[in-house]
């Protein structure tokens, strides 16, 4: 087994025992907010090509992916009170630790993109494809605006497709050529400082 996976097994592990009382607190949250389940699933595109499913907690109305894939800015209708907060922090997002342990994801890798994106990919960028995706990568640190940017565009779909996703791809297809278990460790330390800070 690679240290990878050895990492992510034994730290994903760790963090869903020592975190189970925020976890917890979430999971209660999110049922008194608003109707609905606690966990929102999603198809994304994973390693090789393979359709999984994406676990995070619910932060919207049930039934809003149906009005459109992007969030647009904090003031997305479709969100819920406790869904912005959870959103703010990056709360939501701890659900992807089933995705960790259950080995569909990494801590850090490309982000998973939905099917309907990922037909847009040219050929080169499909190389991201080529790489168990994560929870966070360089991509998410560089655009963690990127609520922000689409709410300033005229046609935020658009910005999404012409500008943000190439650039973020580009970063991720960077990131794969210079990998390694160092740089992994380095991406998480200042995802979760990017977090703070905010």
């Amino acid at each position: 087994m690679k240290v990878k996976r050895v990492f992510d097994l034994l730290f994903s592990l760790f963090l869903l025992v020592a975190l189970s009382p925020l976890l917890l607190t979430i999971i209660l949250l999110v049922k008194l907010g608003s109707k609905g389940p606690v966990f929102f699933r999603q198809e994304r595109v994973g390693k090789d090509s393979i359709i999984f499913f994406i676990y995070k907690f619910r932060t919207m109305y049930i039934d809003s992916d149906s009005k459109g894939l992007l969030t647009i800015g904090n003031k997305d209708p479709r969100i819920t009170s406790t869904g912005n907060f959870l959103r703010k922090y990056k709360l939501d997002e701890l659900a992807q630790l089933i995705n960790v342990l259950n080995g569909s994801m990494s801590f850090v890798g490309p982000r998973p993109e939905v099917p309907k994106y990922v037909n847009l990919y040219s050929e080169e960028q499909k190389k991201v494809l080529l790489v168990k995706p994560g929870i966070t990568d360089p991509a998410s640190i560089h655009y963690s605006n990127e609520n922000d940017l689409l709410s300033k565009a005229t046609d935020p779909e658009q910005e999404y497709i012409k500008h943000i996703m190439p650039a973020k791809l580009a970063l991720n297809l960077n990131y794969i050529l210079e990998q390694s278990f160092i740089s992994d460790l380095k991406i998480l330390f200042k995802t979760i400082l990017k977090i703070i800070s905010h």
